[in-house]
């Protein structure tokens, strides 16, 4: 089969579309796809540059969302059909350890994501489990491939972190930092359902214009503001009672300081880089809560899946590709120039 390959760790002048095994016959309780499109995140790029251990072996197909329809189902597997199209949830879980077994699936003791842990959706063939895929929503009008590809793993995200992990409440202030990619920007749109105030920023006046669009009560440039200093005037010194962050070093301090009284910051990564520096004597005296988030469990998948169904949190793609042009769609994403979700059609 055709896919888009990472054939050495360093850069993306590695990668290429290349002919590889075709994805394995699924096995019991397991399915496979054949895909129409896949969407890219910057988990992507951290793959391409190397992460210790990771990939396993090379060449790697990269990519961790996707969607299409089912070619062939697993012994064992209802409610799905050949010919089924279908939203991919790019984690996957033993269903087995503990944690699994309390429903944290995101917790698993074994737990991968497709395209870095495991093969992933670059390509024209996927076996997963059964239960990582679910119905692509009816919707009118109907939604793209690449639409429905842009979905599963920002928007799980997002869910897990501002519903689950933060747990926003209405009338609650929320920054969200770097509004141009899929995560901030399904965050922003998911504590707007919740009814709480939403500040977004970015460096780029056309991505902060696009988010006030899609509901933003206040937008900062980060580039030409102080943000610290605008949100104390805007919360009348207060502070936002919760900050979504995947930055991380560029932000962190920024972050901290931005916090309530017994303020929440949120995180499921670090695009500027890991390395955080935190002065604990505001943290204690402040009573701030800092909290880790990844991915979600199967309940969550389903809840945001709902959501989508109603015709809510349809996801923003800011561009297509064809496979064939897959390295200059890693190029833009690299450059930071989207707002929402690039995405890759693999066939028709």
């Amino acid at each position: 089969m055709k896919a888009f390959v990472l054939r050495a760790t360093g850069g993306l002048e590695h990668t290429a579309v290349a002919e590889v095994p075709d994805s394995p016959p699924p096995g019991h309780g397991g399915v496979r796809v054949a895909l129409r499109a896949a969407a890219l995140n910057h988990l992507d790029l951290f793959v391409i540059r190397g992460l210790p251990g990771l990939p396993r072996a090379l060449p790697h197909v990269l990519g961790a969302d996707g969607a299409g329809v089912i070619e062939v189902i697993g012994r064992g597997v209802n409610g799905l059909q050949p010919g089924d199209p279908v939203l991919i949830n790019p984690g996957i879980s033993d269903y087995t350890c503990e944690f699994c077994r309390a429903g944290e699936h995101s917790l698993c003791i074994d737990y991968g994501i497709l395209g870095e842990h495991h093969p992933g959706t670059l390509a024209e063939l996927i076996t997963v489990p059964a239960h990582n895929v679910r119905h692509v929503p009816k919707l009118d009008p109907a939604l793209s491939w690449a639409e429905a590809a842009a979905f599963s793993l920002a928007s799980l995200t997002a869910w897990r972190m501002v519903v689950t992990r933060a747990a926003v409440r209405a009338g609650e202030w929320v920054l969200v930092w770097g509004i141009g990619g899929g995560v901030s920007l399904a965050a922003m749109r998911i504590a707007k359902l919740l009814g709480a105030r939403v500040i977004a920023t970015s460096s780029s006046d056309a991505k902060l214009e696009r988010a006030r669009a899609l509901g933003a009560d206040v937008t900062l440039n980060h580039r030409t503001q102080q943000i610290f200093r605008e949100v104390r005037t805007l919360t009348a010194k207060r502070g936002v009672d919760v900050v979504v962050e995947n930055v991380g070093e560029a932000t962190w301090a920024e972050s901290l300081r931005c916090l309530a009284k017994g303020g929440r910051i949120v995180t499921c990564g670090g695009t500027s880089g890991p390395k955080l520096v935190t002065d604990v004597r505001p943290l204690f005296w402040h009573q701030y809560t800092i909290l880790g988030s990844t991915m979600g469990n199967a309940a969550e998948y389903a809840a945001v899946v709902e959501q989508l169904g109603q015709g809510q949190l349809r996801p923003v793609v800011d561009a297509v590709y064809p496979l064939e042009r897959a390295r200059e769609a890693f190029e833009r994403l690299d450059r930071g120039e989207q707002i929402g979700k690039i995405a890759v059609t693999i066939s028709e």
